[in-house]
């Protein structure tokens, strides 16, 4: 690591850079999509409605069909399996580096991962082959695409391939030979990485990665060792080789008294101030809070005992839940669901502030709830409350 300069921060400026670095101080106009997406290092895209609706609170005006739009028809955004072995959402122009940074741990050639999938090295290696060979010029479905590699490879690939799991889809991604294509239905569908984005790069895996955790820094720095080892699923070991491998490129700073880096270039910025007064609605697994350390910087203990007590909360903690976001503190959670024609139809977000919300701020949470209805283009109507 380079020397310490001992440059002193507190977490109100550390909180308030990380807002304005994920747009949740200023909203991105529409044309900058994929700029957002960039810009917060990928969009976790397990639940489809909540990666969208992470895009749709970043950008203003938008609506749920555009982000719809520029995954199937501009192709500007793609949605594949990526870091943490989950799917996300990333720039079509950056699809090679993300999976490039995917490869520097080629685990699906380790003899420990080929057990647990009962394969040998030649059936793992020609199983990817097919599934490449599979979705040349073609987009298929889940059950179209493991139907044609078992035709290819033995009859043993139609089941592998048809886990809902996709533990074999990864390595077909990380190596560039699918990415998700437009629904069917309610269909997923496959296609060629390559074809769908025109652009593929092979890059050397572990510059990518390197390059990745520079934009992790940039995005959620300071940051630790271990903060870039959970961010990227590895050993703690392994997140502090790759901060000393940038080298002069990093500061040491302190934060209340612990230590942890950041980018030099970014030291002088003028972006480290405390959050101003804002109200956000953020989804299920939203990015900043799954890049968001040390938790308790931005989830007070009151309401972490009310997430641990809720739901998926008591499984996977605050990144499975919506949230909402006042001043940089996590305050509450909410949801939505629809409405009976009975009742006047729509959409109601419900909402629960384990800290109250001061009565002279409701208008921000209104203004919240009012976007959700224009992005997903519905009437709303927020209630205040225990969610059951």
């Amino acid at each position: 690591m380079p020397q310490a300069k001992q440059a002193e921060l507190d977490w109100d400026q550390v909180r308030g850079r990380r807002l304005v670095r994920n747009w949740l101080v200023e909203p991105a106009s529409p044309r900058h999509i994929a700029d957002v997406v960039r810009g917060v290092c990928g969009v976790q895209a397990q639940v489809a409605s909540a990666a969208e609706w992470a895009v749709g609170v970043r950008v203003a005006q938008i609506t749920q069909q555009d982000v719809r739009a520029a995954l199937a028809e501009d192709r500007t955004v793609v949605k594949t399996c990526s870091i943490r072995g989950t799917l996300h959402l990333h720039p079509a122009d950056e699809l090679s580096l993300w999976m490039a940074a995917m490869r520097a741990d080629e685990y699906w050639r380790s003899p420990e991962w080929l057990a647990s999938e009962r394969l040998t090295r030649a059936q793992s290696d020609d199983l990817l082959d097919a599934i490449g060979d599979a979705l040349d010029g073609r987009c298929l479905t889940r059950r179209e695409l493991a139907g044609e590699v078992a035709g290819r490879v033995g009859t043993w690939a139609r089941e592998k391939l048809s886990d809902a799991w996709g533990s074999l889809l990864r390595p077909a991604a990380y190596t560039g030979r699918l990415c998700f294509g437009p629904p069917r239905g309610t269909e997923v569908t496959f296609v060629r990485a390559d074809q769908w984005i025109g652009g593929w790069k092979e890059l050397d895996p572990e510059d990518a990665r390197l390059q990745v955790v520079r934009r992790y820094l940039a995005s959620y720095g300071p940051v630790t060792g271990p903060d870039v080892a959970r961010w990227l699923a590895l050993r703690p070991p392994e997140g502090r080789a790759l901060l000393k491998a940038l080298g002069d490129e990093l500061t040491e700073v302190s934060v209340a008294g612990k230590r942890a880096w950041i980018l030099t270039a970014h030291l002088a910025d003028d972006g480290w101030r405390a959050a101003p007064p804002l109200t956000r609605l953020l989804p299920s697994y939203d990015c900043v809070v799954i890049g968001f350390h040390p938790r308790d910087q931005l989830v007070p203990e009151p309401v972490q005992r009310r997430i641990r007590s809720y739901r998926r909360g008591r499984f996977e903690g605050v990144v499975a839940l919506p949230v909402v976001l006042v001043d940089g503190h996590v305050t509450g959670i909410w949801q939505r669901r629809q409405r009976n024609r009975s009742t006047g139809g729509g959409t109601e977000v419900q909402v629960e502030l384990v800290q109250p919300l001061p009565r002279r701020r409701h208008a921000e949470l209104e203004a919240a709830v009012s976007r959700i209805g224009t992005f997903l283009g519905t009437t709303v109507r927020l209630s205040l409350g225990a969610l059951d």
